[in-house]
């Protein structure tokens, strides 16, 4: 009866644990469907700044600065939550490769990314990152006052990069922020933009919407990588779940009939005793 009790309370127990896990993979499908419509809105407007720098720098390359000799600032973008299996382990060697550069500095964002990295001596600071895509904003707030923070240094010119999981390749990818790259071919425009502003002012402006705009649609392909992550890790620990409760459902069931036929023995030897 011991034995029984406890299989019992242990299913019980399973069964919670299921439905939480289950809540937590619907609320994950819910966030990467909220957060596909904000990347297609994203993406068209990243894609149409960097048409019009293409364009711009074509005619004016001497408005933009050369990356080559500049220190780099690394933005590492892991996650604030768990439960999405290797998401924040599968940065740590890219890291080391993007990171070769002497007097590279780390940005590492989120709590989970950040347990990894204690230590690292190439980390200026780590940041809260964000759960869900309304937190996004809140953590850009925060990521602006580091960077203020960090151009205060005498070694401020830096290159910034981000190191994130791309949710379109499924991959790892480090893409150059700042400044904008230079146009890898001829413009498709015979005649240079007409320009209101001195060229020089025109590109700080730019560079200051690209770089809001790019910041959004960065974080946001990491929390849909993140969030896909985590349904396939919430649909894998579920499964094996299901496999432990069918398995301990059985050995109730076992141990439940085991118990049944000891009954009707003592109720038959009763039964017999009192005929005798």
């Amino acid at each position: 009866m011991g034995k029984r009790r406890e299989m019992q309370n242990r299913l019980a127990m399973l069964d919670e644990i299921d439905g939480i896990m289950v809540a937590m993979k619907n609320l994950a499908l819910l966030e990467a469907r909220k957060l596909a419509a904000f990347l297609a809105t994203q993406r068209r407007a990243v894609s149409s700044i960097e048409t019009a720098a293409q364009d711009f720098l074509s005619f004016y390359p001497q408005a933009l600065e050369h990356a080559d000799d500049m220190q780099q600032l690394l933005l590492v973008i892991g996650s604030e939550r768990g439960f999405c299996g290797d998401f924040n382990e599968t940065l740590l060697q890219p890291i080391d490769v993007t990171a070769q550069q002497e007097g590279t500095l780390l940005v590492a964002v989120g709590r989970r990314l950040e347990a990894k990295l204690q230590g690292d001596k190439r980390i200026a600071t780590f940041i809260e990152g964000p759960s869900v895509a309304e937190e996004v904003q809140a953590t850009l707030v925060r990521l602006a006052k580091v960077l203020g923070e960090l151009q205060q240094r005498p070694e401020a010119a830096r290159r910034l990069s981000a190191l994130y999981h791309d949710d379109e390749s499924g991959k790892v990818r480090v893409r150059q922020l700042l400044p904008l790259a230079a146009p890898t071919g001829k413009s498709a425009h015979s005649h240079a933009p007409l320009l209101n502003l001195e060229p020089t002012r025109f590109l700080s402006q730019l560079t200051g919407q690209y770089f809001y705009a790019a910041l959004h649609e960065v974080f946001y392909a990491s929390l849909m990588a993140e969030n896909r992550k985590r349904l396939e890790h919430m649909d894998s620990a579920i499964r094996r779940l299901e496999k432990d409760e069918a398995k301990m459902r059985q050995r109730y069931n076992v141990l439940r009939q085991e118990e049944i036929i000891e009954e009707i023995e003592i109720i038959m030897l009763s039964a017999e005793a009192l005929t005798d």
